[in-house]
């Protein structure tokens, strides 16, 4: 059998002998189009192969938290498709936690009142404190003394009290109606405006 470039070499003799010159470029470009669909039909392999393009994973990172004596808490997340994977990781802080750390502090030292005024920041704190009569102490302020401060500055209580607006409510200052003394007054007012109007 003969291999391709002896059949090819052995065509463009025959059509240099045969064919005029200028037919002799698109046989020789049919040629080697049936030639090559020819050799790709003999030559085609069948097989079966599975390639695995996806990327690897993206894993979340995780945030270990090695001391119990932080108030922080570790978040991870991580996002993927079929081209690429996004991982994250934040540390958040815990505020709860970190007032009660801060209570437990102040009250191992004996600051009992400083104690509580941190626990009572929180808004669940401070209901509980004025359900159970005892309200929070608020500068310098305990007992009766406070009470009244928290009523007279009701603003200063935390957000999230479900007293907060009960006091707002209660301080605000009632309009006040006219004494039979500033009625008399108004009334002539009104008597001389309107005679003056009348008479020009």
């Amino acid at each position: 059998m003969y291999s391709l470039e002896i059949l090819f070499y052995k065509f463009v003799v025959f059509c240099e002998k045969h064919v005029k010159a200028k037919y002799i470029y698109l046989i020789t470009f049919l040629f080697l189009c049936f030639t090559t669909s020819v050799f790709a039909e003999t030559n085609t392999v069948s097989s079966t192969v599975v390639t695995n393009s996806t990327p690897p994973t993206a894993n979340a990172p995780s945030i270990i938290n090695s001391n119990s004596d932080i108030c922080k808490v570790g978040v991870g997340a991580s996002v993927q498709n079929n081209i690429v994977g996004l991982a994250s990781g934040i540390v958040i802080d815990d505020e709860l936690c970190q007032k009660l750390k801060l209570s437990r502090s102040m009250y191992a030292y004996g600051m009992k009142v400083a104690a509580v005024s941190i626990l009572c920041q929180d808004p669940r704190v401070w209901d509980a404190m004025t359900d159970a009569g005892t309200p929070c102490p608020a500068k310098g302020f305990i007992g009766a003394e406070a009470a009244n401060y928290w009523t007279d500055n009701p603003d200063e209580i935390p957000d999230g009290s479900k007293y907060k607006t009960e006091y707002i409510t209660a301080n605000k200052p009632e309009p006040k109606e006219f004494d039979d003394a500033q009625n008399l007054a108004v009334f002539k007012t009104f008597f001389l405006i309107t005679t003056g109007l009348l008479l020009f």
